[in-house]
């Protein structure tokens, strides 16, 4: 870095260098043999010995970005100077100031072209401040330390479980005895361009894991869901020859398989189930808004809902099933009709988050109406309605912010102190393998 700010500043400032030492005369060639270095240090500001293009890009432009600002000050500095010493004719401040801010805006929209375009972490919120912030003075500074800082922590975060990953790949923690059945919540679908499940699998994978999706709706009824996991878990088993499979599912996804392994005869073919947050006592709220809901705003909803739902793959959604079955009554009814199946072993995990404003939308609109009728929750979930089967872990808030519904399958791909969902999933299959399964 201090090689590529010296060469930045020397770039910058050549005019007023080259007429300081005498040199004015041949100031075209010294243009000329300054800028291969400036071009090299732009295109290869530093080097990472992460093979990932991505993270490689993330570091270059945190890189020029740091670059750009220390730069600026030092340029800043040269006009000062330039301007107080009567030696310097108005050409020269002019060319030299000229010369600076073509060269500044080089190393700047270089560094943050890579960065806006490689660091996951900025999110569309501080992509966007930071165009807003870029012609405010003193404010586009702030920004930009900001963002530089935010891209950085997420270099340091991902690099970190690169390393971790490529130390311990020998180890193969996560292949277990039966490959993986990952099955979603209510209202999505196991798509292959957005994934469930966020950036999980593809390290359960880089740990040895087998994974497979339950493809079931993303709005049907628990008996109905449970049914085409069934069929799904059984023809897994059958194309593979596994033997059977370890299910873990998130949200409505418990239950549904519960439903698949008691109600329609997936027992045999299944070695474990981890629920993830899952209402298996249901939602109080939920019942609530079902009852104090008027019949036709219902079937509206229901109608918007059903409509959408088949335009993204389902070929019969049932949104007032779907939601119905995670009401207090009806799992308490399921739970009565479902026991669990002595051949299988049962475990569970859930979050809590610690306030509204902890979530993003829109669990931080439901947060404390779920907490009204249900206590402590995720933004969806009460925490004593997740717990299930013969072990049970809660992952409590780090500081403030809490683990919502949807940070649990890394619904928005965001680095949480404290949390690190991946090394969670990881850890739950790891104990799987462990286990003998």
């Amino acid at each position: 870095m201090v090689l590529a700010i010296i060469v930045f500043f020397i770039f910058s400032n050549i005019i007023a260098i080259a007429d300081t030492l005498g040199y004015s005369d041949s100031i075209v060639p010294i243009v000329i043999i300054c800028t291969v270095p400036f071009i090299i240090l732009n295109l290869f500001p530093t080097f990472s010995h992460i093979k990932e293009k991505r993270l490689q890009n993330i570091k270059r432009g945190i890189s020029l970005l740091t670059e750009f600002l220390i730069t600026v000050i030092l340029d800043a500095g040269v006009l000062l100077y330039l301007l107080l010493c009567g030696n310097y004719d108005q050409n020269t401040i002019l060319l030299n100031s000229i010369g600076a801010i073509i060269a500044g805006n080089v190393i700047f929209w270089n560094g943050i072209l890579r960065v806006y375009l490689s660091a996951n972490q900025l999110g569309i919120r501080w992509r966007v401040l930071g165009l807003l912030c870029g012609m405010i003075p003193v404010a586009h500074l702030v920004a930009l330390s900001i963002i530089i800082h935010i891209a950085g922590k997420e270099y340091k975060d991902e690099s970190a479980r690169f390393y971790l990953n490529r130390d311990r790949q020998d180890e193969q923690v996560c292949k277990t005895r039966y490959p993986i059945l990952m099955v979603h919540g209510i209202f999505f679908r196991d798509f292959r361009y957005f994934n469930y499940w966020g950036r999980v699998p593809e390290d359960l994978i880089k740990n040895g894991a087998t994974i497979y999706y339950g493809n079931q709706q993303s709005a049907e009824s628990v008996y109905d869901s449970g049914k085409a996991l069934a069929q799904r878990i059984k023809q897994i088993v059958e194309e593979t020859g596994c033997g059977k499979v370890n299910i873990i599912a998130h949200s409505k996804g418990g239950l549904d398989s519960r439903s698949a392994i008691s109600i329609w005869g997936a027992a045999p073919y299944v070695a474990s189930l981890t629920t993830i947050n899952t209402p298996h006592r249901g939602c109080q709220f939920a019942d609530y808004i079902l009852k104090k809901a008027p019949e036709k705003v219902l079937k509206a909803v229901a109608a918007q809902y059903n409509g959408a739902l088949r335009k993204l793959g389902d070929k019969d959604p049932d949104f007032v099933s779907g939601v119905r079955d995670l009401t207090y009554e009806a799992c308490m009814a399921f739970n009565e009709k479902c026991p669990n199946s002595p051949g299988v072993y049962y475990q569970s995990v859930g979050s809590k988050s610690e306030h509204a404003t902890g979530g993003r939308f829109p669990l931080n609109l439901s947060y404390n109406f779920v907490r009204h009728f249900d206590g402590a929750n995720d933004g969806l979930v009460s925490v004593t309605s997740m717990e299930w089967g013969d072990n049970f872990t809660t992952i409590f808030p780090k500081k403030k912010r809490g683990i919502t519904h949807g940070d649990m399958i890394d619904l928005n791909r965001e680095n949480i102190d404290g949390f690190d969902v991946r090394e969670t999933y990881v850890n739950i299959v790891k104990q799987l393998k462990e286990r003998g399964l």
